[in-house]
């Protein structure tokens, strides 16, 4: 199995639920993270990535981690830095209207949204309420773009485009699509050689559809018009993705690790939850399985069974536990020694 792990955690595309993956796996083989120093759940993001960034890091002796994937705004030659040279790196991605939609809610209190009732009225004049030089603009305009490492807002031309996804190509041996989840986590597996359990996860940091909005076409195609680096960056890997699973897998072999996946989440809810899915946050009865709430989106949670061996209720607290606790909570076991 692969141990040193650079994950490109982009934002609002299921990457809390990767994340969780990545901290169980961790945890399980005794393996260390680069933590954001002081142990926050980001490595100075918006700013570039850079190896200072990491607690414990030192230029004069620099120390490798095994997993990076805290957020962070990517760059290769400083991510060396921490790693092994021989490190997997991979990403999700997610389709941009989707992922403008959730971020509008969830990011509601960036400058380019607090002024707008809804994303119609921010998409119909957009540079009316979208600054380029404000410190969050991310947020609101090619937030994938963006936490690769790009300019959200460099011109879209054909030749800008391609050098844009060689680069990220020449960068990560893998990018997974939300969308397309299950096949994701296979894909995932084959390619760190990782048993099932290992990539089996519950939904975390998912929103309540109550604060989900449809969008009309013309909406629609506002928002890959507005998002045009995202979508190039989208269409081009999604593409690939499958071709892929074409040449690695095949599309039969992959129907049948996607149902035992499936069929093992099922067995672990059935083990682990009550009631089987997840809750709204008030319904949520242990506050430390309680998800940050954050923007105008209701994030959901998971209640555990009551009266679980302890090993069990070990395996399945691992599985719901929110990032920023799990986060935490594996920080100050890393670095014990050193906490007053």
């Amino acid at each position: 199995p692969k141990t040193d792990i650079v994950f490109l955690k982009v934002h609002k595309s299921a990457s809390s639920t990767v994340m969780n993956v990545l901290f169980r796996f961790g945890e399980t083989h005794n393996l260390t993270f680069a933590f954001p120093i002081g142990g926050g759940n980001q490595l100075f993001y918006p700013r570039h990535f850079l190896a200072r960034f990491v607690e414990g890091f030192s230029p004069s002796s620099p120390r490798q981690f095994n997993i990076l994937c805290h957020h962070m705004r990517f760059l290769q030659p400083e991510v060396h830095k921490v790693v092994s040279s021989s490190a997997f790196y991979f990403s999700i991605l997610r389709n941009p209207v989707k992922l403008m939609e959730s971020s509008f809610a969830y990011y509601k209190g960036a400058s380019a949204f607090s002024r707008v009732r809804s994303l119609e009225e921010f998409l119909r004049q957009p540079y009316h309420y979208y600054n380029p030089t404000d410190g969050d603009r991310h947020y609101a305009r090619n937030l994938m773009t963006f936490d690769f490492g790009f300019n959200p807002d460099g011109e879209v031309s054909a030749e800008r485009v391609k050098l844009m996804l060689k680069a990220i190509e020449a960068s990560f041996d893998l990018l997974l699509i939300s969308e397309y989840f299950d096949e994701s986590m296979v894909l995932l597996k084959e390619m760190l050689c990782w048993d099932l359990d290992s990539v089996v996860s519950f939904p975390l940091n998912i929103r309540d559809s109550s604060t989900k909005s449809t969008l009309s076409d013309t909406v629609v195609e506002k928002i890959k018009d507005w998002n045009r680096l995202d979508w190039e960056i989208y269409t081009h890997f999604n593409r690939t993705f499958w071709e892929r699973i074409d040449r690695d897998i095949g599309r039969e072999r992959m129907q049948r690790e996607v149902k035992a996946l499936r069929e093992r989440q099922g067995e672990l809810a059935r083990t682990c939850l009550q009631g089987m899915g997840s809750v709204a946050p008030k319904h949520i009865k242990d506050s430390s399985l309680k998800p940050l709430q954050h923007g105008s989106a209701r994030i959901l949670g998971y209640n555990l069974k009551q009266g679980l061996d302890k090993e069990t209720e070990r395996m399945c607290r691992r599985l719901v536990t929110p990032e920023l606790q799990y986060s935490s909570a594996l920080y100050k076991k890393q670095f014990a020694q050193n906490l007053p």
